[in-house]
């Protein structure tokens, strides 16, 4: 079942279907899930996480956001379209609760990242990937299917770089400069993609990691000279100004999404409607799902982030007593700082779904996968760590929610009055 579902995640990221003609108009990819889905079926499983009740009830919403607009038959397309997400949340959550397991999956995820980085790299040189996708003709790089946009490639390598830097500091000599050698690269395909999300969501990753260890006077000073930094190397970072011409898109994008709410409150105006009101997609992923899902499908997406998040901090935030056990404290130590990595990634991850319209992208589900894999694992060496149940305080997120919307209605209002 791991290996079936690390096939899953391998062929979700670097694609061969896609670009090699013995394999196109093949059902690679659902013939891959169902056998992994029929081996996980096997066996007894924990689900003792709420993110396993949020996530399919969050579909059940995509479907009626359909149904209340006007299209029944759109439920039975948002099932096919987002019923394989949940079974691979679901599979791979529950194959991560093992670090030996976790670090397999971080692997994979980083060494995907550096294929995908070298396919770069190729463009670059020589004008043509050998998937036959040329480079963009603004000169940044590009892939096939999901990673056809630079911005949506700047994602993934943005979120796999605390991971390369967890699994080089982790390793000997050899695996050590395989993995910083993996990092290197990693970032320069950040900046091949040009993102100014993906650079900004660098910064952000880098600065978190400085607040955490030096405390967040020196975050602040390195972040300065960071953005300071990334100014002079990118062009099209000189140009992060909300009077830009993309920039002031994205913020009527925003704006048009708040409307789209405000007319159909409750459950939007359906899953992957947007354009349909709007010429541009919402360049967030926060408002398109607002926008299309409604408060109710809000509430729930926005809770199974959150969840993912709590997760993380409560295994960092914890204060364990190993009791003078020197193995059970290093123990304790490698889950704080698998913890760390998988906090950082997904912190770059969302930096950049802040920007960009990505809140049904299947990577998406495969960190929160991890991350939730690694706090049932934890909570099995771990008993200490407190359990989260969405019915006991499942509430919260209502006013979070609320409070949520309201900052940005805030947000949109001030940099309007700046464009």
């Amino acid at each position: 079942m791991f290996v079936l579902i690390l096939l899953y995640v391998v062929l979700t990221v670097i694609r061969p279907q896609d670009y090699m003609t013995g394999l196109q108009g093949v059902p690679l990819l659902p013939a891959v899930l169902m056998l992994a889905f029929g081996a996980w079926a096997i066996g007894k499983k924990n689900f003792a996480a709420p993110q396993f009740f949020i996530l399919p009830a969050f579909m059940v919403v995509l479907m009626i956001s359909q149904v209340t607009n006007g299209w029944s038959g759109g439920a039975i397309d948002e099932l096919a379209k987002f019923g394989p997400t949940v079974i691979a949340f679901y599979i791979l959550a529950t194959a991560c609760t093992s670090p030996r397991r976790l670090t397999i999956t971080m692997a994979t995820l980083v060494i995907c990242s550096m294929v995908l980085a070298m396919h770069g790299v190729g463009q670059v040189k020589t004008g043509m990937g050998w998937t036959g996708i040329p480079i963009g003709e603004d000169g940044r790089i590009q892939y096939v299917g999901i990673f056809n946009d630079p911005n949506d490639l700047g994602l993934l390598f943005a979120a796999t770089v605390p991971l390369a830097a967890y699994l080089a500091m982790r390793s000997r000599f050899i695996g050590k400069l395989f993995w910083l050698s993996g990092l290197v690269l990693i970032l320069y395909g950040v900046y091949l993609t040009n993102s100014r999300g993906a650079m900004l969501a660098v910064l952000v990753v880098g600065g978190c990691y400085v607040w955490y260890r030096r405390g967040v006077v020196t975050a602040g000073v390195l972040g300065v000279v960071g953005l300071a930094c990334l100014k002079l190397v990118s062009s099209r970072m000189g140009e992060l100004d909300a009077e830009e011409e993309s920039a002031s898109g994205r913020v009527d994008a925003w704006y048009s999404g708040l409307h789209m709410f405000m007319s159909h409150p409750t459950f939007g105006v359906g899953a992957g409607n947007f354009t349909e009101y709007n010429d541009l997609t919402a360049h967030n992923s926060f408002v398109l799902v607002l926008a299309e899902t409604g408060f109710v499908g809000f509430v729930l997406w926005l809770a199974f982030v959150g969840y993912t998040f709590w997760m993380l901090s409560n295994i960092l935030r914890h204060k364990f007593d190993a009791g003078g056990d020197a193995t059970l404290a290093r123990r304790w130590h490698d889950e704080r700082v698998a913890a760390l990595a998988m906090l950082l990634a997904l912190l770059g991850l969302f930096t950049c779904a802040f920007f960009l319209s990505r809140s049904y992208m299947i990577v998406l589900y495969f960190f929160a996968a991890m991350a939730t894999g690694a706090y049932l694992g934890a909570r099995e060496r771990f008993p200490e760590l407190p359990e989260l149940k969405f019915s006991r305080g499942g509430w919260r997120w209502v006013p979070i929610s609320m409070g949520s919307i309201a900052a940005l209605f805030v947000l949109v209002a001030v940099l309007l009055r700046t464009t």
